[in-house]
C-alpha cells in the first residue's frame, strides 16, 4: 500500500516549484491541493480526482480576504480528514500554513520547499512552518544562515 502524500501550494510561481515534484507522484497515494485561478484550471483534466481546489483570495482587497480565508481555513479542515495524508508537501504560501498545522496536530510529516525566489530573506510561510517542519528544504546555500536546521538540495528547476 503507498503511503498518502499531499502536495500543497498557492497558485502561480509556488505551484510551478511544486510541479517540478511531479515525477515522484506516482510513487504515492498522492493529492494536490491549489487555489483556482484562469491558469491552472487546465490541471483538473490531467489529475482529476487527485487535484482540490481552495479559493483564491488576495490580501489586496483585504476585507474579501477575511471571508475567503475563514471559508479555505474550513475547507483545508474538510481536506484534511478527508485525505489523511501521512506527509505534506509544500512550496508555500498562505494556502498551506492552516493545512500544514493541522497536519502537524493530526501526525503528518511535514516537508517545507522555500522558494526559490527568494536567496537572501525568509519568506512570511518560511517563518510559521519553520518550527513545526520535519524537513525544511532551501534551495539556495545562504539561506542556511537564515534557517540552520534546514537542508541545502538545490535547486528544484
Amino acid at each position: 500500500m503507498k503511503k498518502k502524500v499531499l502536495f500543497i501550494s498557492s497558485t502561480g510561481g509556488h505551484l510551478s516549484e511544486l510541479m517540478q515534484l511531479s515525477p515522484l507522484f506516482d510513487k504515492y497515494d498522492y493529492k494536490i491541493i491549489t487555489e483556482k485561478d484562469k491558469a491552472n484550471e487546465n490541471l483538473k483534466k490531467k489529475y482529476g480526482e487527485k487535484l482540490y481546489f481552495l479559493p483564491y483570495g488576495t490580501r489586496a482587497k483585504i476585507f474579501t480576504y477575511i471571508f475567503k480565508y475563514f471559508y479555505l481555513c474550513l475547507k483545508t479542515v474538510y481536506l484534511y480528514f478527508k485525505i489523511r495524508p501521512k506527509a505534506i508537501v509544500t512550496t508555500g504560501t498562505h494556502t498551506a500554513g492552516p493545512m500544514c498545522y493541522l497536519g502537524k496536530i493530526f501526525g503528518s510529516k511535514i516537508i517545507y520547499i522555500e522558494t526559490f525566489a527568494n536567496r537572501s530573506k525568509k519568506t512570511a510561510t518560511g517563518k510559521l512552518i519553520y518550527p513545526i517542519a520535519d524537513l525544511f528544504i532551501v534551495q539556495w546555500e545562504e539561506m542556511l544562515k537564515l534557517y540552520p536546521k534546514a537542508i541545502y538540495a538545490g535547486s528544484i528547476y
